[in-house]
């Protein structure tokens, strides 16, 4: 799953993860968000780990889904802040994605996020534990596989997925946060967004991020950025 590999079912092309389930955020700086500081150049590079020969699994189309700002909306409210609760679910109706399950990833001691198991977790998201649950006032981060080795993951249709589309996340507390899509980016790893991706905000916000591009040296080139704000 995932400048994130936090990889999506998702390193820099210079570092290898140290387990299969890990993603490779590089640090670049420290950025506060919520009450920890994450070193992360930010990239999610292990969508795609280990395609080449001898992978046991077809190349899928290459993601190719571009990069596209919704409109300034002067009016667009933000739905208030929800208490801290853990996500156990995602739902992304425009992709065919309704996840029952959330894994928790964590950041090592070397900056790496880990991302969800690439054999045994291809099809369930992940959230970033040292950021706030989502519907929690500032950014809460996701991770899911757009392919692995094994074939196509959860994001597999992230072409499909447009700005205003929504993505509902379940809650342990039996609320759903529900965030609108206002951006999507589209980047290679090497540029990825840190601080537009980890900086802190007064406002419940949301990060999905999965892979894409094409593969090379058997990994995915870019990352898949959706932004996201509550409003439900």
């Amino acid at each position: 799953m995932t400048r994130t590999s936090t990889s999506t079912s998702t390193s820099t092309g210079r570092s290898r993860s140290r387990t299969r389930s890990r993603s490779r955020i590089r640090p670049r700086r420290a950025l506060a968000t919520a009450a920890l500081a994450l070193a992360a150049a930010g990239a999610v590079t292990a969508c795609g780990a280990g395609f080449g020969a001898g992978s046991g699994a077809a190349l899928p189309p290459d993601p190719k889904v571009g990069s596209t700002v919704a409109a300034a909306d002067p009016v667009a409210k933000v739905a208030h802040a929800l208490p801290k609760s853990r996500p156990t679910g995602m739902k992304i109706d425009a992709a065919g994605v309704d996840a029952k399950r959330m894994v928790g990833l964590t950041v090592d001691a070397a900056g790496e996020l880990g991302v969800p198991d690439a054999e045994t977790e291809a099809d369930t998201p992940g959230w970033w534990t040292g950021g706030v649950t989502p519907g929690e006032r500032g950014v809460s981060v996701l991770v899911a596989h757009f392919d692995t080795k094994f074939g196509p993951a959860l994001m597999k249709d992230v072409k499909k997925i447009k700005l205003g589309d929504l993505v509902e996340v379940p809650r342990e507390d039996g609320k759903t946060a529900t965030f609108k899509i206002r951006e999507i980016e589209d980047v290679n790893k090497k540029d990825f967004p840190t601080d537009k991706v980890y900086g802190a905000t007064d406002r419940p916000e949301l990060r999905l991020l999965t892979c894409g591009g094409e593969i090379k040296d058997g990994h995915r080139t870019n990352n898949v950025i959706f932004y996201g704000d509550l409003v439900a």
